[in-house]
């Protein structure tokens, strides 16, 4: 369809589902009109619940027995050995014993995917940017056994009380939490093996989570979000020890904050791929979004998507900082 029609059966499409016109125009561009309406379809529908089980704490089958004699209904996450869909049966997740002592965390499954396409290994040194509230942070630990040096990093004074709070409540004591702009960590002096950046976003893909966020973005926000990621990313880069692992993760579906936020940092950055992640979910990143070529290299990255993956929207690219190259 042409540009006028596109717009024209935006508006419409828009006032029916309660969202803002551009964001169903990019949504048809993207997926055309079949798709979209599964999307938005989708977007009205609850998200299942999620747990990680902390083996920091507890042992898988252990948690497993104590549940489901509380009549927790349970469902393993086929790639996440730890994770598993729980139903509650209308209790509060948070509100039994075991959570309270740490013996799991209430975590959506990309949250919980993006810690295990990182990988990080026992006595490795692991930076967590934007780390608060700690889900990533502390699942990270638990991958590392408690061992090596996590450095949990986030602005918000606030947040960081979450962020301390389970960092505690799970038993984590490799960990160092510190208040600071993760455009700066240069400044730290680390030479980290690895590095978490599960960047701030537009959150676009909790929609299914949170209804207004159908109305409450600009496309002015989106770009603001897109720069910012792309300074942290660089600042990653940078410190990042040749060799390592960097994963690039935002709640975010639009491209203008995924894909390419990663095209331009591939273009300045030849020190750098993209590496294919081996686990089995979700679908390829996008190398053509509205009709613009992309680096066919990203289709490497995997986007989460509540129609196709029966998740919140997510976003995630590994990175592989090449040694000896500049």
């Amino acid at each position: 369809m042409d540009r006028k029609e596109l717009r024209q059966k935006a508006k419409k499409i828009a006032k029916k589902y309660g969202y803002l016109p551009y964001m169903i125009e990019r949504y048809l561009s993207l997926w055309g009109e079949d798709e979209t309406y599964q999307f938005l379809e989708s977007c009205d529908k609850p998200i299942p619940t999620a747990i990680r089980v902390n083996q920091l704490r507890i042992p898988i089958k252990e948690l497993i027995s104590r549940l489901e004699k509380k009549d927790v209904q349970l469902k393993q996450i086929p790639w996440i050995e730890e994770g598993f869909w729980a139903d509650f049966g209308g209790y509060s997740p948070g509100a039994l014993f075991e959570h309270m002592l740490g013996y799991y965390y209430v975590q959506g499954v990309p949250s919980m995917t993006v810690s295990r396409v990182l990988d990080p290994k026992p006595n490795e040194v692991v930076i967590d940017l934007a780390a608060a509230p700690g889900g990533k942070s502390t699942h990270i630990a638990q991958l590392m056994e408690n061992t090596g040096k996590l450095f949990a990093i986030d602005q918000d004074r606030l947040r960081l009380t979450s962020l301390e709070s389970n960092i505690l409540r799970c038993g984590v004591i490799n960990s160092i939490v510190l208040r600071g702009d993760a455009r700066k960590i240069s400044e730290l002096g680390l030479r980290p093996d690895k590095i978490m950046l599960d960047a701030p976003c537009s959150g676009e893909g909790l929609i299914p989570i949170d209804s207004s966020r159908k109305t409450s973005k600009s496309m002015a926000d989106i770009r603001y979000c897109a720069t910012r990621q792309e300074e942290m990313l660089e600042e990653a880069i940078s410190v990042l020890a040749p060799g390592g692992v960097l994963v690039y993760a935002t709640c975010s579906i639009a491209p203008e904050e995924n894909e390419f936020v990663l095209d331009n940092i591939l273009r300045k950055h030849h020190e750098i791929k993209l590496s294919k992640i081996s686990l089995d979910f979700g679908t390829p990143g996008i190398v053509n979004p509205y009709g613009v070529d992309l680096d066919e290299s990203l289709k490497l990255t995997k986007r989460f998507l509540p129609h196709r993956d029966g998740t919140e929207g997510f976003f995630v690219a590994k990175i592989i900082k090449e040694e000896g190259v500049k």
